[in-house]
Formats: structure tokens, C-alpha cells, sequence
């Protein structure tokens, strides 16, 4: 199958970045958003992560031109129609992943397929949602998108072997590397990644370390790029109570409960660099 349009819908943090490469990489690219100021701040992005690029010698001018010049944005859901390939990076939350799978199964070709950024929720359940399920399947980018090299491609329970070839044929175009988990919650990044997060979430509520300490050892001690508590501000401390979430709720395993500490912080809007604040206080 020969993909020449990619949808991205949302146009958050990551679906801003997952329309960058696919834009780079050659792909006419229409990135969809409810609202108008979450477009315009995703091109402004855009434009900077480019201009960025440009200032180090590592793309050029005109090529940063025509990558912009094959980005449309769109509030709009039916401009996706025609699309061969549609990344969904919307919020965290299954219910709503579910009805923006169902829209789009009725407003695409037959032949299009459905991939979801998700980073813990159930491909096989998105995929009931459509008529297609063959075609549905998972495609995690990591944080940031323009940096991260890896993509976990993840298998819903009829996804086809046509599906997954042919992410693995857009990881491959854009340079990167897919790496395919099997359909359990949090796939293998964040099955991994967030009991060690929430650990140090309950380390700091429990008096252990302060944050500074605690990201001091892991980075010192252990030699992990980032504190645990600067990488859940980065993320953002929102999302990784999603995902604790679906993982308890998935699993039924009183070891991935979400640390009270994190469920507080996010009822009080604190959650990391997007707002300001959270285990650290950050500039506008």
C-alpha cells in the first residue's frame, strides 16, 4: 500500500511532532484540531523546532520551506477524507479515543489505516470500534518526536501483518525504529517506565528524597539522562496518572496504584512543564 496523505488528529505536544516528521519526511499532511489556538500554537511550534533544525546546518532552508508547505491545519474532521493513513493523538481516555476511531471508520476509504499514539490504552478496544479492526493498530511516539528515534508498533487482536508492515514501512521514512509490544496496558515503555515514575512520586510524599535528591541519584547514581520527577514533569504529571490508571484498571494489580501525591498534584493543576509547575516550578 502506498501512503501519500497522513492525518494526524490532535495537535498537542505529540501530534504536533508526529506531523513534523511525517511533513519532513515528504508526506502531505493535514493535523486536525477542535480548536483554532491549539493549531496556530502547534504551527508556531513547528516552525521553530524547523528553524531550530536550520540554525545547526542539519536542514535546509528550502527544505524547511516545503515542509511547511505540506502542512495544512484544520479544524475541521471531513478534511480528512481522502487521507491513506490517520495518527490519533488526542487525550488519554478511552472513551473518546473510541468515538474518534468510529467517525473516522465511516469518513475514510476502505483502505486507510487507523493508528493510535496511545501510550497505554487497548488497541484491540479502538479497533472494536470500527469496521476495520484489521486496520487499526498501535503507533507510540516518544517525547519529543522530532528527537526519539524508537516507535512501539502495537498489535491489536486482529490486526493484520499488512497493517504492521506498513508502519514499519513509515518508521523506516521517517528514520526511525519500530519496535513491536504486544496489545497489554502500557505496551513495554510504560509497563516498565511508570511504576518506577510512581515509585519516586511515592519516595517524595513519603519524606524519602526531596525531588532534587532523588533525580540527583538516579542521575548520578544511576546514569538515567533525566530525574524520574523532571521526566513526569515533562510528560506531564496528568498523563501519567492516565496511564497508572489504566494499568491498575487493566492488570487489577494493587502495584500500579497511582501515588496519592500525583492524584493530588493533578487535582490541583499542577502537572509539570505545561502548567507551570509540579514537582518543579518552571517559566512561562
Amino acid at each position: 500500500m502506498e501512503i501519500e496523505a497522513i492525518g494526524v488528529v490532535g495537535a498537542g505536544t505529540m501530534g504536533n511532532g508526529i506531523a513534523q516528521v511525517f511533513a519532513q519526511a515528504g508526506f502531505a499532511v493535514r493535523l486536525v484540531d477542535v480548536a483554532t489556538p491549539t493549531l496556530d500554537r502547534a504551527r508556531r511550534t513547528i516552525e521553530r523546532s524547523l528553524a531550530r533544525l536550520v540554525e545547526k546546518g542539519r536542514l535546509a532552508a528550502a527544505d524547511r520551506d516545503a515542509t511547511l508547505g505540506r502542512l495544512r491545519t484544520t479544524t475541521e474532521l471531513d478534511d480528512l477524507s481522502g487521507v491513506d493513513y490517520v495518527v490519533e493523538a488526542i487525550v488519554e481516555e478511552l472513551a473518546a479515543k473510541r468515538a474518534l476511531f468510529t467517525s473516522l471508520d465511516a469518513l475514510l476509504g476502505s483502505e486507510a489505516i487507523l493508528a493510535s499514539n496511545t501510550s497505554s490504552i487497548s488497541i484491540t478496544a479502538l479497533g472494536a470500534a470500527t469496521r476495520r479492526p484489521d486496520r487499526v493498530l498501535g503507533m507510540h511516539f516518544m517525547n519529543p518526536v522530532p528527537v526519539m528515534m524508537l516507535v512501539e508498533l502495537i498489535r491489536g487482536q486482529a490486526t493484520s501483518d499488512a497493517s504492521v508492515g506498513v508502519a514499519r514501512g513509515l518508521c523506516a521514512a521517517l528514520g526511525k525504529t519500530g519496535v513491536e509490544a504486544a496489545d497489554y496496558p502500557g505496551f513495554i515503555a510504560n509497563r516498565v517506565l511508570m511504576p518506577m515514575l510512581n515509585e519516586a512520586f511515592y519516595a517524595v510524599m513519603e519524606g524519602v528524597g526531596t525531588p532534587e535528591a532523588i533525580d540527583a541519584v538516579m542521575k548520578g547514581g544511576l546514569h538515567h539522562p533525566m530525574g524520574p520527577l523532571a521526566l513526569a514533569d515533562f510528560i506531564g504529571l496528568d498523563v501519567c496518572l492516565a496511564i497508572l490508571t489504566v494499568m491498575q484498571e487493566g492488570f487489577g494489580d494493587p502495584k500500579y496504584r497511582p501515588c496519592p501525591l500525583l492524584r493530588r498534584m493533578v487535582a490541583a493543576g499542577h502537572l509539570g512543564r505545561k502548567s507551570g509547575r509540579g514537582f518543579y516550578t518552571y517559566e512561562p
